[in-house]
């Protein structure tokens, strides 16, 4: 398998692998956007050549848009590969190179966000206890941050004080995500306009920054939805899935 870095030269004309392939597409411009200001604090996107969900995302730590303290080692944003890439040790060689990458540049580790058990959108425990990873800190809703040292005793990462209880003050349903993950930018409007034609209180706080990013009170700020300030589920709502999600 060839891979590709997409960098702000090529951006345009790249897919981004876990959305679909047109520019004009709410989805992917939003998603392009936030990658495009995010270039200049080191964030790297490798990808396959191929279309599909094979690529790579991290960043130096001290720029994650996550409130994590893990100055020196680089954050996995997001691993993925599924559907017919699964099974070939891309998943590997992603790793490896993120590895590769980040020793060259000094770097203290990895880290990266999952959970005791597979949750959606979150790596997978089992593959990274396989790869070498350990728990360093975990929030009270069971979210996890996982590390990869390079050195015996480096400083374990650990969750700010603020995303630790994972809990909030507002009443009834409140959304904190990013554009980082694209599908935000059609789903989002869609659960909106559920929420109010269902008559249920509903908020969505768009994090638009990385100070606000490193100061939320959620581990996870891609997609974190509380109700009555108890964090719920960071799996993405369609007007379907929340509609069943009211009924329970």
């Amino acid at each position: 398998m060839d891979y590709i870095r997409v960098t702000k030269e090529n951006l345009e004309k790249e897919h981004i692998c876990c959305a679909i392939s047109n520019n004009n597409d709410v989805q992917v411009s939003s998603k392009k956007a936030w990658l495009a200001e995010r270039f200049d604090d080191g964030l790297v996107f490798l990808k396959s050549v191929e279309r599909g969900k094979c690529f790579i995302e991290y960043i130096p730590a001290e720029n994650a848009w996550n409130p994590i303290c893990a100055d020196g080692y680089t954050y996995i944003d997001c691993l993925w590969v599924s559907g017919s890439f699964k099974g070939h040790g891309y998943s590997n060689d992603l790793l490896g190179e993120c590895i590769r990458d980040s020793r060259e540049k000094g770097r203290k580790g990895l880290c990266i966000l999952s959970s005791e058990k597979k949750k959606p959108f979150l790596a997978d425990p089992k593959y990274l206890k396989y790869k070498g990873f350990e728990v360093c800190d975990e929030a009270e809703n069971g979210i996890q941050l996982w590390y990869l040292p390079f050195s015996k005793g480096a400083e374990k990462p650990k969750f700010r004080d603020c995303a630790k209880k994972a809990r909030i003050d507002e009443k009834g349903h409140v959304l904190y995500y990013t554009s980082q993950c694209p599908f935000n930018a059609k789903y989002v409007p869609i659960v909106e306009k559920t929420a109010k034609e269902q008559n249920v209180p509903f908020k969505a706080i768009h994090i638009e920054n990385k100070a606000d990013a490193q100061n939320a009170p959620t581990p996870i700020t891609t997609y974190a939805l509380f109700f009555d300030g108890k964090y719920i589920t960071n799996e993405q709502m369609n007007d379907t899935k929340f509609i069943k999600l009211l009924s329970k």
